[in-house]
């Protein structure tokens, strides 16, 4: 008979963001009229650069000849991607990663989820708290989490690592030594940074006892501020320690096309093992490549033109932050982030929880935004809205919120 992954049943409730829509199909049935405004999930809203559409169209073009036709595309990605990745994402900036560490795929969350398949169930794994949802819940599916304290809402056996305004929402190194350590910087939800210094701390860590951190590095686009590396290969040692995860779909509006992709050196060893060859199994054996047409647009994106263009939309949804900001600030919000980040972080007022705030602003404002205590306990009373909606909307909705 068959069994299922039992693993599975330790999930708590449904995926966040099936919930925020749920919810907010449900009040749009009973108030038809009502003109709400979306600043949950972090999709995009700018339409593709002109660079990008460009590259899509020759690309959809050679597709349609036979003798510039593509099949399958080679299983770390096609060589003119990695070369520009490494070139104008890494050696640009001192930071010693070839091409062919590089894995194309088709976006940073998958990667950040699958990840986990080439390590063993036995580690113990550690993430911010508050976090993405995607770090916690693989390792769940995995079986890697032990049972669900619902009095804590915390996992047994993960090792969560509070961040909080006390200090700057970045994490210290915790007691218990992880195996696995999740980081994302600029930070998922809560907008915030970690500076170079601290980084390295991180990178000293690991490598003296033999963890492996998992840096999601998908908006760092959007820094800002000097002394934020963009990559922690910025930092000495961490081709020893770490594995980044980048993304197109922030940087340059690629949600609906889909490319990422994932940096594993060749150093990084475990067990005497090299996860560059795991991954690379597990990668040929389970994917068949992002689309060569996707794949010639992300070329696109590192042009001369593309990068202008880039850094124009980056800098559009970068001006909403700074509406959204400084609107909440003047409302009498505490608030966060939105400075490196297309996140903004505040404070729920009155000690209201998370999805009571959110319940208030869909139906005093019509306004939607993300439950912090959907990112984990350390994201209760707060809330997270981003920056990558209309611009016209975006101030409509900071009006609403000040009028609430």
């Amino acid at each position: 008979m068959a069994k299922i992954n039992r693993n599975y049943l330790k999930l708590q409730g449904s995926y966040l963001f099936s919930t925020i829509g749920k919810k907010v199909r449900e009040y749009s049935e009973k108030n038809p009229r009502a003109e709400i405004i979306r600043l949950g999930i972090g999709d995009v809203t700018k339409p593709l650069s002109e660079s990008v559409t460009d590259a899509l169209h020759k690309a959809v073009t050679e597709m349609g000849n036979e003798e510039t036709f593509k099949g399958y595309a080679p299983d770390l990605g096609y060589e003119f991607l990695r070369k520009v990745i490494s070139e104008k994402d890494f050696k640009e900036r001192g930071c010693d990663i070839d091409a062919d560490e590089i894995f194309i795929s088709d976006g940073a969350k998958c990667d950040c989820g699958n990840i986990q398949e080439i390590f063993g169930v036995e580690n113990r794994v550690a993430v911010c708290d508050p976090v993405y949802p995607v770090y916690v819940d693989s390792n769940v599916m995995a079986g890697r989490t032990g049972e669900y304290d619902a009095g804590t809402g915390r996992f047994k056996d993960v090792i969560y690592m509070p961040c909080s305004a006390e200090n700057g929402f970045t994490p210290e190194i915790p007691d218990e030594t992880p195996d696995l350590i999740y980081l994302c910087f600029p930070n998922n939800p809560t907008g915030a940074v970690i500076k170079k210094d601290k980084l390295q701390k991180w990178v000293d860590n690991a490598n003296e006892k033999g963890s492996v951190i998992l840096y999601d590095a998908a908006y760092e686009a959007y820094i800002s501020e000097e002394d934020v590396p963009h990559s922690i290969y910025e930092c000495e040692g961490a081709r020893n320690c770490a594995i980044e995860f980048r993304s197109f779909s922030k940087t340059a509006g690629f949600t609906g096309l889909r490319l990422g992709f994932t940096v594993i050196p060749k150093d990084l060893k475990v067990e005497n093992e090299c996860l560059w060859d795991l991954w690379a199994r597990r990668h040929g054996t389970k994917y068949n490549g992002a689309p060569y047409i996707v794949q010639r647009a992300g070329e696109a994106v590192y042009s001369e033109k593309g990068r202008k263009e880039v850094r124009t939309q980056i800098e559009y949804y970068m001006g909403n932050a700074k509406i959204i900001l400084n609107g909440l600030k003047e409302a009498g919000y505490t608030v966060s982030g939105g400075v490196n980040a297309p996140y903004i972080w505040l404070k729920t007022p009155g000690n209201m929880t998370s999805w009571e705030f959110f319940d208030e602003l869909l139906t005093k404002a019509n306004v939607v935004g993300t439950p912090g205590s959907g990112f984990g306990p350390n994201g209760e009373h707060y809330f997270r809205l981003t920056a990558f909606g209309n611009r016209e909307k975006t101030k409509e909705a900071i009006n609403r919120i000040k009028m609430m």
